[in-house]
């Protein structure tokens, strides 16, 4: 059971690998923060703001998919056999 709850886990962060590789582009305002901090004394805060507004959407989106794809995963009880003509 555990390793199960370790794939899961694995795979939800190569899933957020991925999309924060694909969505690389977001990041660009973060590391223009970033350089302005070191060049014109910009507080921190703002480069790390910027990382989170980056990131946090990609999370909530993950964890809604990964929800979403929980639901359907419930399966019924074996129902009785109710067909006269069925053999079972």
């Amino acid at each position: 059971m555990r390793g199960k709850k370790r794939d899961a886990f694995l795979s939800w962060l190569m899933s957020l690998g991925l999309s924060l590789a694909m969505r690389l582009e977001w990041s660009i305002p973060a590391w223009i923060l970033l350089a302005c901090h070191f060049w014109l004394g910009l507080p921190i805060w703002w480069f790390w703001l910027a990382i989170a507004a980056w990131i946090l959407p990609i999370v909530i989106r993950l964890a809604i998919l990964r929800w979403a794809s929980s639901c359907g995963q419930k399966t019924d009880p074996p129902k009785e056999n109710k067909n006269p003509y069925s053999k079972h």
